[in-house]
């Protein structure tokens, strides 16, 4: 069985996260969206909120499941049974950041990254680019799945 893993902390999920999930749906026998947990960290959305999102977003579809991980993402890897981490690229910075990632994951350990690159009309869109839309009132209904609304 090929299970990869899709690590972010998907505060929110965006339509460029979608993307990089519905093609990899065909590439993997069981894909698994891992929410990383970092206790440093300020999240907009609680962890039960980002879990709902996701849930929902796939909900018709059985080879998506969800998990939530602190520390390494190998460490993940290894007690999940996967063989392979889910990427997605947005631009050349991305790619940068990415590939060192990826270069130590596979130093530390037999796990392979697969990078996809965003559709064109996704590449722009970020978390942080949403979460700075929220915050200043904007149409952020526009960059997430129907599935991340606010509740007022």
């Amino acid at each position: 069985m090929k299970r990869a893993i899709f690590p972010g902390s998907f505060d929110p999920v965006t339509l460029g996260h979608y993307d990089i999930i519905e093609r990899g749906i065909s590439l993997f026998d069981e894909l698994i969206i891992a929410i990383g947990v970092n206790a440093e960290k300020k999240y907009m959305f609680s962890l039960k909120d980002r879990i709902r999102f996701l849930k929902e977003a796939f909900v018709d579809e059985p080879k998506v499941k969800i998990g939530t991980y602190e520390g390494l993402t190998i460490d993940f890897c290894k007690k999940v049974n996967a063989d392979y981490i889910l990427r997605g690229l947005r631009n050349p910075a991305d790619f940068e950041f990415e590939k060192a990632i990826a270069h130590t994951n596979r130093k530390l350990s037999e796990i392979e990254t697969v990078f996809l690159l965003t559709s064109s009309g996704k590449s722009y869109i970020s978390s942080s680019i949403v979460r700075d839309v929220i915050r200043n009132g904007g149409d952020y209904t526009v960059l997430v799945p129907p599935t991340v609304r606010i509740k007022k």
